[in-house]
């Protein structure tokens, strides 16, 4: 907060309008003001940095999908932080020095390339900075220079085990630490079945660091936040108010050490739950025990509130289907229709008892008719980062 006062305009002016003079305790949180997305958007390029640029050692930026990108800065206090947390998580995830880690999130202004290789670097281990596409590649240099790890998207993982596939590579993974989108248990076990590695998820946002705000343990029940670093709530999304443990509700993070770039009450857009019992593993930490996806990921269709993380979930529940798919979003009329296409698990699947037996599922599961097209194996478009799972094809 002092950071904010001294350094942050914006911040510093919403404090002094709420009339927040000091923070005694956890309780008191609530009396601050939110910080949202559009924050940074409307003081783009650097107007919420809270220090001289001169001390900025290094920027990202999100991709700018909805507009300008939000552009986050990193102090050399910060990128120090910064791999300390993304080491903790690789640590938590199974990684230990000496292990080869292949690297196959994108470098650049993206995080998720140089996070994971500092975070590499800092335990020890023998990083290989691949980045994103040349899937071939890929196989032959997991392969060749033994990569024991692999870091990627859930879904540029299962394209680099097609890659392995076709060139009739074995690699010796042992664990695949994924993150950037969400994904559920069931392509958790996709991944698992196809790379024969342990999967575990890291979670994070640049507005914060990039990945390392929180990562899964051995348990695999939750994501552990790194509370030294943010503090973690719940709140409605609507109207904002505070929602108790294990509520599932947006969530809001506080930075206590960033030096460039500190939020208060940022509100992360991501739906999920928070539980503070102690896990299993002995760890006390707060834990992100359900992250279902992005609010403006949800679709209403016909009243119904869906996230294609639910639609995943029952897709990759069938066996015969691949986990390859997206969800086609049309307006007919004044109505919203909703539809899917996805691959089969091989050639010799009957795809149109398929098509209705998903139908059915999807009817049953959701309340609403989704209509399914089961296309040719291979038919729909692989990515090398975030996979597009909504197309999204209304004119207004």
């Amino acid at each position: 907060m002092a950071l904010v006062l001294a350094g942050q305009p914006l911040g510093a002016a919403r404090l002094a309008e709420a009339g927040v003079g000091e923070v005694a305790s956890l309780d008191d949180l609530a009396r601050l003001p939110f910080t949202w997305k559009s924050d940074l958007r409307d003081t783009y390029p650097f107007g919420l940095f809270a220090v001289p640029r001169e001390q900025v050692l290094r920027v990202h930026a999100s991709s700018g999908s909805h507009g300008k990108p939000t552009v986050v800065g990193y102090t050399r206090a910060d990128l120090d932080a910064w791999a300390e947390l993304m080491a903790r998580c690789l640590t938590m995830g199974g990684v230990r020095p000496g292990m080869v880690i292949h690297n196959a999130v994108g470098y650049g202004l993206f995080t998720g390339g140089l996070g994971f290789h500092a975070g590499g670097e800092r335990i020890g281990a023998t990083v290989v900075p691949m980045s994103g596409g040349f899937s071939a590649r890929q196989a032959m240099l997991l392969a060749d220079l033994g990569g024991q790890v692999l870091v990627a998207t859930p879904s540029y993982a299962l394209v680099i085990a097609q890659a392995l596939r076709e060139a009739g590579v074995e690699p010796e993974l042992e664990v695949g630490m994924f993150g950037g989108e969400p994904f559920s248990e069931a392509m958790r076990g996709q991944i698992e079945l196809e790379l024969d590695l342990r999967a575990v998820a890291i979670y994070g946002l640049s507005e914060m660091c990039g990945p390392g705000v929180a990562g899964e343990c051995p348990q695999r029940a939750g994501l552990h936040v790194q509370e030294d670093h943010f503090l973690t709530e719940v709140v409605d999304p609507e109207s904002g108010a505070r929602l108790p443990d294990g509520a599932e509700g947006e969530l809001v993070f506080t930075t206590l050490a960033k030096e460039a770039l500190p939020l208060i009450r940022y509100r992360t857009g991501d739906i999920g739950a928070v539980d503070s019992a102690p896990c299993a593993c002995g760890r006390t930490t707060a834990r992100i025990t359900r992250l279902v996806g992005r609010r403006d990921d949800m679709l209403i269709v016909r009243g119904v509130n869906l996230f294609p993380s639910h639609v995943e979930h029952l897709l990759l529940g069938v066996d015969e289907v691949a986990p390859h798919y997206r969800l086609i979003v049309e307006r007919d009329g004044a109505m919203d229709e909703l539809s899917v296409e996805c691959e089969p698990a091989s050639a010799g699947v009957d795809r149109e008892a398929l098509t209705a037996r998903l139908e059915h599922l999807l009817r049953e599961h959701t309340g609403i008719r989704i209509a399914v097209a089961v296309v040719e194996p291979g038919a729909l478009p692989r990515s090398e980062g975030k996979a597009v799972r909504v197309v999204d094809r209304r004119s207004g």
